[in-house]
């Protein structure tokens, strides 16, 4: 049964998206997928898959606004209440906070999300150029 469920995805989604959060090929895991802070390459440099086809636009972007939310919310909440630090300092701690959530977040969900789409084939990554 095994072999019948790797023949069906031969591209699996999980391993990819690993590979994609630690900004690398969902093809080879070796070779860079970024080149610069976001840039998408558009071929791998080891093992040469195509990654021009990707569409990545805001995806990234919104996933990173939604993580980094969802967790210096509540966190802003539970530090005000239980130490009542002075405004200038809680805004200065929670600024750097969510920026250096962001720009550590924002390259690593770039690649998941190409890696899901080269995983499930989307936007071109199906095509086999002949």
């Amino acid at each position: 049964m095994t072999d019948t469920t790797q023949t069906l995805d031969d591209r699996p989604t999980m391993p990819a998206i690993w590979k994609g959060w630690r900004r690398k090929c969902p093809n080879c895991g070796t070779g860079p997928l970024l080149k610069g802070y976001l840039k998408v390459r558009d071929t791998c440099q080891v093992c040469r898959e195509e990654l021009h086809h990707q569409r990545a636009d805001d995806g990234p972007a919104y996933l990173t606004i939604l993580i980094v939310g969802h967790i210096m919310a509540p966190a802003l909440l539970v530090v005000f209440t239980t130490w009542r630090p002075e405004p200038l300092i809680l805004f200065t701690i929670f600024a750097v906070g969510c920026i250096g959530l962001s720009l550590y977040l924002l390259p690593r969900l770039k690649g998941v999300v190409v890696a899901i789409q080269w995983a499930r084939k989307m936007n071109g990554f199906g095509n086999k150029a002949g």
